[in-house]
């Protein structure tokens, strides 16, 4: 032996997003249900590695995923291979897509994550400026934080790769007047079973439906109906905002 520590993955934001992330199903019958209703081409905002755009795609939907990092960007090319998606290097507080869109989805508090009202309005306006007419956004927002309950501690998302183990566990959330802190815990283990300990801070804005809906008409865009997603033993359930274009 050499005594040479291996390094880990290159490709560590694909992984940590696809522990993360990845495994998470909940909404799917939500997009499913808007992609049949609304048609192609279809948009994902923060697409990741392809979590939805790829399921989108394999259902025989056209989708364009797009994502500001371009290793997500890269391992969603790699897995898009052959499927009607198209992986798009951009951020989603101003774009330009290939061609204009049916229906543009922004899952998993994309939304929130942005830097408040002024880059909400701005991805706002960039979508509608590339809609077709009649065309709908779909946007999936936390309008507040469940008390804990007691019962079973949240075990963590685990993923190994290439001999590495990667596991992700939620600690808390904490909830401030415009804020939501969301910290997790991060571990990595390597091969020869050294561990590395990461905290890891989520923040998103907090958001109503309602104020949602009031800022999208600044851009011309209103209230069409809300949605819902149920919460899972791991994830707290989400409204889906439905806007479309003013008559």
């Amino acid at each position: 032996m050499s005594g040479e520590r291996s390094s880990p993955p290159a490709v560590e934001a694909a992984i940590w997003h696809d522990v993360e992330c990845g495994a998470y199903a909940a909404d799917l019958r939500v997009w499913d249900a808007l992609a049949d209703r609304c048609g192609d081409p279809i948009l994902e905002l923060g697409a990741g590695t392809g979590r939805l755009a790829i399921h989108l795609a394999r259902r025989g939907h056209q989708v364009i995923g797009l994502d500001r990092d371009e290793e997500l960007i890269a391992a969603q090319r790699e897995r898009a291979a052959g499927l009607p998606a198209t992986p798009l290097l951009a951020d989603a507080r101003g774009f330009e897509l290939p061609e204009p869109v049916a229906l543009a989805l922004a899952p998993m508090q994309l939304l929130q994550m942005l830097g408040g009202r002024a880059e909400r309005l701005a991805c706002l306006d960039s979508i509608a400026a590339q809609l077709l007419p009649g065309g709908r956004v779909a946007a999936a927002i936390v309008e507040g934080m469940p008390e804990p309950e007691e019962g079973e501690p949240l075990l963590p998302d685990v993923r190994e790769v290439d001999g590495w183990v990667y596991s992700s566990l939620p600690l808390e959330a904490v909830v401030g007047p415009e804020r939501i802190v969301v910290r997790r815990l991060r571990q990595r283990v390597s091969p020869d079973g050294e561990l590395t300990d990461l905290l890891d801070e989520v923040t998103i804005c907090t958001l109503s439906a309602a104020a949602l809906e009031a800022e999208a008409v600044e851009v011309g865009l209103v209230a069409i109906e809300r949605l819902y997603i149920d919460p899972t033993a791991d994830h707290v359930g989400s409204t889906v905002v439905v806007l479309g274009e003013e008559e």
